[in-house]
């Protein structure tokens, strides 16, 4: 995996390796807006992820994910928050995104 000084740096390289849908954190769904459409937990896989703190502020903690979905033969990037700011719903869609892989590397 890469590693990336900043957010920007990651969703622009994803962005050039063609994970460029926009992709949002809705409930039990990950929606492409512009596409129409809304993935749940089995429709997707995460092939990346990177963790970024705030500069300024340690407490703006996020998190970037390079999506992929053979169903809907996408690939974008979900930004999400960690931390304090991190959506604690118990969905399917929060445990994937909060998988022991990734819970780990939050907890260097």
């Amino acid at each position: 995996m890469k590693s990336y000084e900043t957010l920007v740096d990651a969703t622009q390289d994803l962005n050039k390796r063609g994970y460029t849908a926009n992709l949002t954190l809705d409930g039990d769904t990950i929606n492409d807006n512009s596409n129409n459409i809304q993935m749940t937990a089995d429709d997707f896989e995460i092939k990346e992820f990177y963790r970024f703190e705030g500069a300024t502020n340690p407490s703006d903690m996020s998190i970037v994910y390079a999506i992929e979905s053979q169903k809907y033969n996408l690939k974008g990037v979900l930004v999400n928050a960690y931390g304090t700011y991190a959506n604690n719903s118990s969905s399917a869609i929060e445990a994937k995104l909060n998988h022991p892989q990734i819970e780990a590397s939050n907890h260097p």
